[in-house]
């Protein structure tokens, strides 16, 4: 009885037939949810609550009482109301609110982000020959490797790394790492795009090691695991000239960008729980220099005897190593002369190394920037 009581106030409270007749009608639209809208990946961050008292069943009673003579519902149109809309029905009003503001990052905010990756660097000097450095070129380098020119796949758009089918490739072994170092700086930078930071943060320790400025710009976007690029884009260090070939030529450098890029091996080493190979290219692996090209043209390689894969060590020392990828540039015609001007004279190295890293990092990113965008971050002092 109580209950019934309660319907019949609420039916009272309606207003009377005059009142919806000379009552300006009102059009409320009711969006209509994507159906591709079921299939978006993600978690809802919390349960629908269930109406499961009488009083909430019987005040939708009521309104329903209210508001049904009052609209019809075809198809998917909008509802029609030609009732006033109770005070209680309506949304708060947001007219004294203000647009929220779209953060668009400036040169700036860019360099804050190098800065903070400079910063690291410097302070965490635990890994390796001490710097992260050589490991997040690496990471920009692999990140961007993958591109396929005819079928425009792969390339530093995305960051597809981050996911297992691509991260766990034998080539990218080891990276974690680097990802591991970068992810704070995303965290304290939000905005910045993994593929982005990736690029920069190789960016960023080519120059701080005394490497030549590179110019960067910003533009990548991250994808989801669908974009993962098959395995066996990479260079697989025990093959010869045609195989590097094959695979950068893919990506659409040519002899010369081959050797240049090659120079990359002046910084870090190799590790035999990754790659399976063992040592450092130089003395000072954590200093780019061309003393890679001056290495493999003043020393003698020989095979190393031992146990893991063919690989070659210094003949005077026994401490540096090469792989069977880098011997064959000095062995090949096409390659050869490169690794003679590169070897005599680091300038040119450097300017051409600057240049097909730019290219490098940029492979499979639409730029909506043009070139203009381009620019070279102040180094820490």
């Amino acid at each position: 009885m109580a209950s019934a009581r309660s319907l019949t106030r609420a039916l009272r409270s309606v207003p009377t037939a005059s009142t919806f007749k000379t009552a300006t009608p009102r059009q409320v639209d009711i969006p209509c949810r994507n159906a591709n809208h079921a299939f978006r990946r993600g978690y809802a961050s919390q349960r629908h609550q269930s109406l499961n008292s009488k009083g909430a069943i019987l005040s939708g009673v009521a309104a329903v009482a209210v508001l049904g003579t009052g609209y019809y519902v075809y198809g998917l149109k909008p509802m029609q109301l030609e009732t006033p809309i109770p005070e209680s029905f309506k949304a708060p009003s947001t007219s004294g609110q203000k647009n929220p503001t779209i953060f668009t990052p400036t040169t700036q905010d860019y360099q804050k982000v190098y800065d903070a990756i400079a910063k690291k660097l410097i302070d965490e000097d635990d890994y390796d020959d001490g710097s992260y450095g050589p490991v997040l070129v690496r990471l920009g380098w692999h990140s961007s490797g993958t591109y396929d020119k005819l079928t425009k796949t792969g390339g530093s758009n995305g960051a597809t790394m981050r996911f297992a089918p691509e991260g766990d490739h034998g080539a990218n072994a080891g990276l974690k790492a680097a990802r591991d170092f970068l992810e704070p700086v995303k965290e304290q930078f939000p905005w910045i795009t993994h593929s982005d930071l990736w690029t920069l943060g190789a960016t960023c320790a080519i120059q701080e090691m005394g490497g030549p400025d590179i110019a960067w710009r910003p533009g990548r976007s991250d994808r989801d695991v669908a974009y993962c690029t098959p395995d066996g884009r990479l260079p697989d260090a025990s093959k010869g000239s045609d195989h590097l070939r094959g695979i950068f030529y893919r990506m659409g450098f040519n002899d010369q960008e081959i050797v240049a890029l090659s120079g990359a091996h002046a910084l870090g080493r190799c590790h035999t729980d990754r790659s399976g190979f063992e040592g450092p290219w130089t003395f000072s692996p954590i200093t780019m220099t061309n003393d890679y090209f001056k290495l493999l043209l003043d020393e003698e390689w020989d095979y190393r005897n031992w146990n893991g894969p063919r690989q070659f060590q210094d003949n005077k020392t026994k401490t540096l190593m090469m792989l069977p990828t880098d011997v064959v540039l000095i062995k090949d015609e096409g390659f050869r002369p490169h690794v003679d001007r590169y070897a005599k004279d680091q300038e040119e190295f450097f300017k051409e190394f600057s240049e097909v890293i730019m290219t490098l990092f940029e492979l499979g990113v639409p730029f909506e920037s043009g070139k203009e965008a381009r620019n070279v971050f102040r180094r820490t002092e």
